[in-house]
């Protein structure tokens, strides 16, 4: 007797599983990615390197370039670690993860006049990591049947 009915198996539930793994290393990878970038972004902004940067005088978050060079340096170093800890599949990493995605995505808001293209990719990278970390941690192993 054939069943008009859909139903899910054991197949459909591991391959969500399989998806919410892909977005949690789609974000690890993400996040080391741009922790690196603004590792390497902090080192040319202490050497002060002003053939790199745009330099401004009239903006609100006026700090000196070397400022920045520290905030990013370590905030991308941060970012870095929190990526490889996401691979580790916690919650806490998680989170921490979305924390200091969002802190990275301010900065690189207040970084615009010094590099304003690549904070907008930055920027739309920390988006992306936000997303994905809370896709992520949508239940899983959860089998529904619909007869």
């Amino acid at each position: 007797m054939a069943t008009t009915g859909m139903h899910r198996s054991g197949a459909g539930s591991s391959s969500e599983g399989a998806w919410v793994a892909g977005w949690t290393g789609f974000a690890g990878v993400m996040m080391i990615f741009g922790g690196v970038m603004a590792i390497f972004q902090g080192i040319a902004a202490i050497a002060n390197d002003r053939d790199v940067f745009v330099v401004t005088n009239d903006y609100a978050y006026n700090f000196n370039l070397t400022s920045w060079g520290w905030i990013h340096l370590v905030l991308g170093l941060l970012v870095a670690l929190a990526g490889v800890a996401v691979f580790g599949g916690r919650m806490w990493a998680r989170v921490i993860g979305i924390v200091l995605a969002g802190l990275a995505m301010i900065a690189n808001f207040m970084w615009l006049p010094y590099q304003p293209v690549w904070s907008i990719v930055l920027i739309a990278v920390d988006a992306f990591v936000i997303w994905a970390l809370c896709v992520g941690t949508r239940g899983t192993g959860r089998e529904s049947r619909l007869d």
